[in-house]
């Protein structure tokens, strides 16, 4: 098995701190994180895809983990966030890469396509398929859609306010968003702790369990925990902050298609994909190898089933 190693590249602006595996100018792959998460979601991807011959490379992006974490929101649009991904492929020397992101690593990893489609070889988008963009900010959409009713990403839009409530007790909510919102099969999500009216926080409404699943070890989740309690969760937030800026500053790709080959790998239990499937995106992915749905799987679905996403992948990298 690869042995990984980490370093700290300086680049558009920021200390990225990477954790990587296999040979230097090997082909590249780059695997992006989401929320609320770290360059250790991928630990499962990371030896076996260097094992299979490609120089692996994640990252703790900009706000998580060791990275950097800039002061100003703005600091978090679509246009840092891809500019990192692209500083990564310039302080390796690579022309190109694999893009592989997952949640909101996924959407960096679409957009990534569309603004720096000479650098992305190719896109793996997991959880979060692309979803092009809408006719208005997303933030009035959402407003439109769910009206006075709770709805995560608009409590996330005022500063201050769901860092401390995640930050209160980083155990809690860890152990909430990871192991609290599944799905069982047959059953849907029970939304009604994050349906409650205004006046409860996030936090507060996320499910505990008393036995994490078996795919999250207790070391595992301490991992994440003393990760964001030494670093909050300002940094990952403030990507949330930045859907209107994205929308603005996205126009001149209105109506872009995704060109590359692409593929989409998703857990059949998740519920993201109840509100975004993946053939909300389909007809502007013009070279699209497949929608992979994994029985028994959730959201965090490369660490749930690291085997079946790792044979995804790896099929799907061989026909590249």
């Amino acid at each position: 098995m690869a042995e990984t190693r980490e370093r700290t590249i300086s680049t558009n602006g920021v200390d990225l701190h990477v954790v990587e595996a296999g040979d230097d100018g090997a082909p590249v792959v780059l695997l992006c994180h989401g929320f609320p998460e770290l360059s250790y979601s991928w630990r499962h991807q990371i030896p076996v895809l260097a094992d299979a011959g490609y120089h692996v490379i994640a990252p703790d992006q900009r706000g998580y983990g060791r990275s950097s974490r800039p002061s100003e929101i703005a600091d978090y649009d679509i246009v840092h966030l891809t500019g990192d991904a692209v500083g990564i492929l310039d302080a390796v020397g690579a022309s190109n890469a694999v893009f592989v992101g997952h949640d909101w690593g996924s959407m960096v990893v679409w957009q990534s396509a569309l603004l720096h489609p000479d650098r992305v070889k190719a896109v793996c988008g997991m959880s979060v398929p692309f979803i092009p963009r809408g006719p208005m900010p997303p933030t009035e959409l959402m407003k439109m859609a769910f009206g006075d009713s709770f709805f995560y990403i608009l409590y996330f839009q005022e500063p201050g306010v769901a860092d401390a409530n995640l930050a209160a007790d980083v155990s809690h909510t860890m152990r909430g968003m990871l192991a609290g919102l599944q799905m069982r099969e047959g059953e849907g999500l029970d939304a009604s702790v994050l349906a409650q009216p205004a006046g409860v926080g996030f936090a507060e409404r996320l499910p505990q369990v008393e036995t994490l699943p078996s795919w999250l070890s207790e070391d595992e989740l301490d991992h994440y925990v003393a990760e964001f309690t030494r670093t909050g969760f300002t940094g990952g937030i403030n990507w949330y902050r930045n859907f209107d800026r994205n929308w603005k500053a996205t126009e001149h790709i209105d109506g872009a298609h995704v060109q590359q080959p692409s593929l989409f790998i998703g857990g059949k239990l998740d519920p993201v994909l109840l509100m975004s499937p993946p053939t909300v995106g389909a007809d502007f992915l013009d070279d699209h190898r497949g929608d992979v749905l994994i029985d028994g799987a959730g959201h965090w679905v490369q660490q749930e089933k690291p085997a079946e996403v790792n044979d995804a992948l790896l099929g799907w990298l061989k026909g590249l």
